[in-house]
């Protein structure tokens, strides 16, 4: 039996800080966000990201994930790397999503949830205690947790879609 430690509950944590810091800042900051992608259209039609993916959104990440893990006692270098990994999986997402000619923000089981929690936790495996199996198990807890908490945040008018 796989046993997951408190060490890798705070892990989860702080993906979850990295994937809701952009949620949060969004409804929170009102100015015009920029878009990462600087509206570059590809020859498919569709902007490499997406207009939702944002220097505010990367910026909150890495704002809110770096100071939570320096108080989890993790280190801020755990943070960074959580925040910068969690981002990036986003992004690979959205790329994808755009490519199959989907809009932003819409839903795509798996594809918005796996990367944005499998990309941190592998950079880190190396830096903390964590093997092939704990990790998969994160990801499915991230997963699930994910779509719980977004119904809860779209209950409270945060998130504009409840997924």
């Amino acid at each position: 039996m796989v046993w997951l430690s408190t060490e890798h509950f705070l892990l989860l944590l702080l993906v979850l800080v990295a994937n809701g810091a952009p949620v949060l800042a969004a409804k929170v900051l009102t100015f015009e966000p920029y878009p990462l992608d600087g509206g570059l259209v590809l020859r498919d039609g569709q902007r490499l990201f997406g207009r939702t993916k944002t220097l505010r959104g990367v910026a909150a990440s890495i704002l809110a994930t770096v100071p939570a893990a320096m108080v989890l006692g993790l280190g801020w270098q755990l943070g960074l790397l959580i925040a910068l990994f969690a981002m990036l999986g986003d992004l690979a997402s959205s790329f994808v999503k755009r490519r199959l000619g989907m809009p932003s923000s819409s839903m795509a089981l798996g594809l918005d949830q796996v990367p944005e929690a499998l990309l941190p936790l592998l950079m880190v495996r190396g830096l903390v205690d964590l093997t092939l199996l704990q990790t998969a198990l994160l990801v499915l807890l991230f997963f699930v947790l994910e779509l719980v908490l977004s119904r809860v945040l779209y209950r409270l008018h945060i998130r504009s879609q409840p997924y």
